[in-house]
């Protein structure tokens, strides 16, 4: 079920380095990751409740699991090919979310240390 996320032009947007590997072994690129979320902002994702989305990506070969809480930061967590597997487990999804309030409550002093540690790496506009 899709539904309308609030504040559509706020929040940074990150990948896991886990997701960074994956989505470069899968040739996903960062341009089509800024893409699926402004998607994923305009309804056009399955909201699993708890500040998890899933998004197809690379011509629906793809899901991708993103995590969003409050609106401050949309985290890429997961990527699993469609022909792999149809979906999430229950106990992945509670897992997910709690995650997304984890990242919700980071500090942007935090999130900037994650960032130096390239556990996240951001997914910029400009490229």
């Amino acid at each position: 079920m899709s539904n309308q996320v609030t504040k559509p032009n706020s929040g940074r947007v990150f990948k896991t380095a886990w997701f960074s590997k994956a989505a470069k072994k899968a040739h996903i690129p960062d341009s089509e990751l800024r893409e699926a979320i402004t998607q994923v902002i305009q309804g056009l994702a399955d909201d699993m409740g708890g500040g998890v989305f899933k998004k197809r990506l690379n011509g629906n070969m793809h899901r991708s699991i993103i995590l969003a809480k409050g609106g401050r930061h949309w985290v890429y967590e997961y990527l699993f090919a469609k022909q792999d597997r149809s979906n999430i487990d229950m106990d992945e999804l509670a897992g997910f979310r709690v995650i997304a309030k984890a990242y919700a409550k980071l500090s942007d002093g935090q999130i900037e240390q994650l960032l130096v540690n390239k556990d996240l790496w951001e997914i910029r506009n400009d490229g």
